[in-house]
């Protein structure tokens, strides 16, 4: 067994020491739930990374979004580069679910459009799982999600071998009854090609290719080959090959699946006509029939998820496989995998919330024939059930909800940075104007001037995407230069929004930012001296004591930051925020003084996200192509195939907004060779 080994110069430091031996000590006390309480900017994950190498159990670690989850991993692949660290996300760049609204009978036929990459790491986390001990997956809450059987998935898996004896026709027989797609243009994750006496496989894990050789009916030779330069990587004696696919069955257990299926629908249709509901009986006959010819020929049909719980031989109402099914049980079940939950204050609310959705939908589906009532079955895990499913668990957050406070048994605080960096200084301003105060945007504008005098950055947190617009464009004609971030903001132009925000206008970017609820969980802008928090005492969701203290945890970052609160009345969450980042900033204090630590802003390089992003084989690549335009000319798909190469790297890196810029490079080079094939 592989050991999780932390490599990296770092060692832990302020209240890291502390806060890793108390909860490392509950884990092996066997306490079901901790929390760590950790301000921003404490170091929260290099902590988990030390519990994880001192408990030395596979991690599952949830995050509530997938922006989130790919810093995380990237940060666990850091600290562990020689063990294996997944990223486990819905693998949709766009997904409607089917969905049936009566009242204007209006059907939505499910549309998604599924990321390559993204469905072959899920692979790679399910392999990792499968295969070996000292595996960290960070995943969203997508994790929680029907997956398919673990058993029939590692049951399906194929051994290849020099020396192997097989017929080339049973060999590629096996490759399509795992659902590999048999091809003669270039390889894609998941399929095959057959030329002459060769047979070429791209495991749907994997951006390489394998090459087995035979002669007459043996694998005389396995070699490992980069698909683009042709480079021969590797030339193994064996290698494993899983399925494309999550949700499968072998043929003995689709016959039983089928069976079953049959017997549901025929005793569904004779509910259906009983309650007059001739259309939707007919419907529903028509498309399950379908679906079960597909699933007879070829073993598999669009929407088979639908039919998982017949093809699992679980029980009605019985909780479908997860992602949690594939990691490691004890004998008597229960879980033997340790169990992280990032940001807990938003993920476990997420978490909870999944089901009722989705249920509601698919109950309207299956009323009128649209779906069989197993379809019900196919379904995200309720909370009680995640929480069986999974074992010890450590929430991190700095600011747990009540969950969290009522269900661990011990909260350990890490409320001393590092960097030896305090908690903002946090006042309250009013809202309106009163003789010679000016109300809260003229007063904004003032401390906005004098901080960007400074050569700072500022921060505006409203309430509403309008008046983010609104005050941008208004601070603009005050002689400041700002933009606006909201929801509505495009992912990659958020990202170059942030980047110009920190160079300053000095530097050809802006100086103010003025969002939503963006700018709180996640964002590190070390630049920021000053955050202002409009209306703060709009009680709501955007205004609670979470994401008060989470908003101005953005300030803490800089050893100047401070925080204004605009309102006119205190509320109970102001009260409670202000309250502890005051408590926080006491002890912080307490503890330099102390230990004569004198805080120092966070220094961080300012880069576009696709800086440094060439390995040194796409820079080797690249030495070999003069200009995008010249090889486009003389072999378009050479250039196609280097792109592909490239988003498939940045991907491995876990930096998907530029494996956006170059799929959508990608989609325009093959746009404009339709047209000149034209």
């Amino acid at each position: 067994m592989s050991e999780f080994i932390i490599k990296n110069s770092h060692i832990p430091a302020g209240d890291q020491p502390e806060a890793i031996a108390a909860l490392v000590d509950g884990v092996k006390k066997g306490l079901r739930y901790q929390t760590l309480l950790g301000v921003t900017g404490s170091g929260k994950t290099f902590t988990a990374a030390n519990i994880i190498a001192a408990v030395q159990k596979p991690t599952l670690v949830i995050a509530h979004n997938k922006t989130l989850a790919a810093q995380l991993a990237q940060e666990y692949k850091e600290f562990f580069p020689d063990n294996a660290v997944h990223y486990f996300v819905s693998y949709y760049d766009f997904y409607q679910p089917e969905a049936y609204m009566p009242a204007s009978d209006t059907y939505i036929e499910k549309d998604a459009q599924i990321n390559e990459e993204i469905d072959r790491l899920r692979h790679a986390s399910t392999q990792a799982l499968l295969s070996r001990n000292d595996v960290i997956i960070v995943a969203s809450v997508s994790c929680i999600y029907g997956l398919g059987s673990p058993k029939d998935y590692a049951k399906e898996h194929k051994r290849f071998f020099v020396g192997m004896q097989t017929p080339r026709r049973t060999l590629m027989e096996e490759l399509i009854s795992i659902f590999y797609e048999r091809t003669n243009a270039d390889l894609s994750p998941g399929e095959f090609r057959s030329i002459g006496n060769v047979i070429e496989i791209m495991p749907v894990s994997e951006r390489v290719m394998y090459r087995l050789e035979l002669l007459g009916n043996t694998v005389e030779a396995i070699i490992v080959i980069d698909p683009v330069s042709g480079t021969v990587l590797d030339t193994p004696e064996e290698f494993y090959l899983y399925p494309a696919k999550h949700f499968l069955a072998d043929e003995e257990v689709r016959k039983h699946a089928l069976k079953r299926i049959e017997a549901e629908l025929a005793e569904r249709l004779k509910e259906l006509e009983a309650e007059g509901k001739a259309l939707d009986a007919e419907r529903l006959r028509r498309r399950t029939n379908h679906d079960l010819a597909l699933i007879r020929e070829v073993g598999y049909c669009n929407g088979i998820e639908n039919y998982s719980r017949h093809l699992s031989g679980k029980k009605p109402g019985e909780a479908p496989d997860t992602l949690l099914s594939y990691f490691p049980h004890n004998p008597d079940g229960s879980p033997d995998f340790l169990t992280i939950i990032d940001e807990s204050h938003m993920t476990v609310p997420q978490i909870g919330g999944m089901y009722a959705g989705d249920r509601s939908r698919k109950k309207t589906l299956v009323e009128y024939g649209f779906r069989l009532p197993s379809a019900m079955d196919n379904r995200p895990l309720r909370f009680e059930e995640f929480t069986e499913r999974t074992g010890i668990t450590i929430y991190t957050t700095a600011t747990p909800g009540n969950h969290e406070r009522e269900v661990s048994s011990q909260i350990v605080e890490q409320i001393i940075r590092p960097t030896g960096l305090i908690d903002p200084d946090t006042t309250v301003r009013p809202v309106t104007a009163k003789g010679a105060y000016k109300g809260q945007i003229r007063d904004f504008i003032a401390e906005a001037k004098k901080e960007i005098a400074k050569g700072n950055r500022v921060i505006a947190n409203t309430l509403t995407k309008r008046m983010a617009e609104d005050l941008s464009s208004f601070l603009k004609e005050e002689g400041i230069i700002a933009e606006y971030l909201h929801s509505d903001v495009k992912t990659i132009e958020r990202i170059k929004i942030l980047t110009e925000f920190r160079k300053g206008a000095d530097n050809g970017g802006f100086d103010c930012l003025v969002g939503v609820n963006l700018l709180r969980e996640g964002l590190d802008l070390p630049e920021v001296t000053f955050i202002a928090i409009l209306d703060a005492d709009k009680e709501g969701f955007l205004r609670s004591e979470t994401a008060l203290i989470q908003t101005i945890g953005r300030a803490a970052r800089n050893v100047d930051g401070r925080v204004v609160l605009y309102a006119d009345t205190m509320t109970g969450s102001m009260e409670r925020a202000l309250s502890e980042t005051n408590r926080r900033r006491a002890i912080q204090i307490a503890y330099n003084t102390e230990h004569g630590i004198t805080p120092q802003t966070i220094k961080k390089r300012i880069h576009d996200i696709t800086d440094d992003m060439e390995s040194d084989r796409q820079k080797a690549v690249r030495a070999n192509i003069e200009t995008d335009a010249l090889v486009f000319a003389k072999n378009p798909k050479k250039l196609i195939k280097f792109k592909e190469m490239q988003m498939s790297d940045a991907v491995k890196e876990l930096d998907f907004e530029t494996a956006a810029i170059l799929r959508d490079e990608i989609k325009e080079l093959k746009e404009k060779m339709k047209k000149e094939t034209v």
